[in-house]
C-alpha cells in the first residue's frame, strides 16, 4: 500500500499522521528539530530554509496555541505566512473545503498547514493536490477531529527523547480523556514505532477507546497501579467541552480519582517527567504543584515545539 505521505522517493511529501511513517523518518524529524534549538535549549535558531516559501494557515477549528507555534516556526524559516480563520469566511458562505484549496493554490501557496474538526479533512486536501498535479504544495495536518495531532506527537516524542535519551527502556503513561484525543493516538503510534517496550493508557473505562490492546497498549482504570513505576507521564486535558452527560460525574470527582497530584507523582520514578500538550486544566487533570513543579516538562515542551514544527515544514519543502 502506497503511503500517500511520502513521494516515490520514499521522502516525506506530507504530514498527515504518525501512523504507518517509518521510524528513520521519525528520527530524521527529531534530528532535525534537535540542529534548531540552541545548546541552551532555551532558544529556537532562525533558520532562512524557506525564504520566498508561502505557509497557508488554514484553521477551520479555533486554536491560538497551535496555530501560534506554527505561525512563529514558518516565520523562523523565513517564510511568509498568511492566517486564515476559515471558520469566520468562505466555508460560512458555503464554498466548499476543496473550492477554497484551488483558490489559495492558484495564489502560489507552498504548504498548508491544516486544522479542521472533521477527521481525515486533511488527507483529503493532500489527495486532491494530487489529482490536480499540484505537486509542489505540501500538507501539515495540525490536529483533524479525534484521528491525528501528528506534530504535538512529535513534539512529545522530542520531549522524551531529550530528558530520557533512549526509548528502548521506558514505561510511558498516557492519563485522561483518551477517547477524545488526537494527541494520545498520535502519540501511541510514534511511541509504538519508536520502540518504547511498555505504554499504559490510565482512564476511566467511559474515557477508554476499544482496540488498545490491539494497540499494544495495557489499559489500567486505576491511576495508583497505572503510575507505579513510569518513566514519562503525559497528562491529557479533559475535553472539558465534552465532560457533562454520562461521561463523567463532575470535575471534582474526577480530580479526585485521576488528577495527577504530589503523591500519585511519587508513585513513579523519581526522576519521571511529566507531561501535558496544554492548555492545561488546573485542578481537574493536574495539580498547580505538579504542573509547576520540577518534574514537569511543559514548558520545554512548547519550546521544542517550535523547533519540530520547524523540522517538519523544512523537511517538506526543502525535499
Amino acid at each position: 500500500m502506497h503511503n500517500p505521505q511520502l513521494n516515490k522517493n520514499g521522502e516525506l511529501q506530507h504530514l498527515l499522521t504518525i501512523e504507518g511513517l517509518p521510524k528513520p523518518t521519525l528520527h530524521h524529524i527529531l534530528d532535525t528539530a534537535s540542529s534548531f534549538v540552541s545548546v541552551s535549549d532555551r532558544e529556537v535558531k532562525k533558520v532562512p530554509l524557506l525564504r520566498g516559501k508561502s505557509v497557508f494557515n488554514l484553521f477551520f477549528e479555533n486554536s491560538t496555541r497551535t496555530r501560534t507555534t506554527f505561525e512563529i516556526a514558518a516565520k523562523r524559516l523565513s517564510a511568509d505566512v498568511i492566517n486564515l480563520n476559515i471558520s469566520a469566511s468562505s466555508a460560512s458562505k458555503g464554498e466548499s473545503l476543496l473550492d477554497t484549496i484551488d483558490n489559495l493554490a492558484a495564489m502560489h501557496a507552498d504548504m498548508f498547514v491544516v486544522r479542521h474538526s472533521q477527521s481525515g479533512a486533511p488527507h483529503l486536501i493532500a489527495d486532491h493536490l494530487r489529482r490536480i498535479k499540484h505537486h509542489h504544495v505540501h500538507v501539515v495536518n495540525a490536529g483533524d477531529g479525534r484521528h491525528a495531532h501528528p506534530t504535538q506527537g512529535l513534539l512529545d516524542m522530542y520531549t522524551i527523547r531529550h530528558y530520557k535519551k533512549d526509548f528502548s527502556q521506558l514505561t510511558v503513561a498516557i492519563v485522561g480523556d483518551i477517547l477524545h484525543s488526537r494527541v494520545a493516538r498520535s502519540d501511541i503510534h510514534a511511541l509504538t514505532t519508536l520502540g518504547v517496550p511498555e505504554i499504559r493508557a490510565v482512564a476511566p473505562l467511559t474515557l477508554l477507546p476499544g482496540g488498545l490492546e490491539q494497540m499494544g497498549v495495557r489499559v489500567f482504570t486505576d491511576i495508583n497501579a497505572g503510575l507505579k513505576g513510569v518513566d514519562v507521564i503525559i497528562m491529557l486535558r479533559l475535553q472539558n467541552e465534552r465532560m457533562t452527560g454520562a461521561l463523567l460525574p463532575s470535575a471534582q470527582e474526577y480530580f479526585k480519582s485521576y488528577g495527577l497530584t504530589p503523591e500519585r507523582l511519587a508513585l513513579a520514578k523519581p526522576d519521571a517527567i511529566v507531561m501535558h500538550p496544554g492548555p492545561m486544566n488546573r485542578g481537574v487533570e493536574i495539580d498547580s504543584v505538579v504542573a509547576d513543579g520540577a518534574q514537569a516538562v511543559i514548558l520545554p515542551q512548547v519550546t521544542f515545539g517550535i523547533a519540530v514544527r520547524m523540522a517538519v515544514m523544512g523537511i517538506l519543502a526543502g525535499n
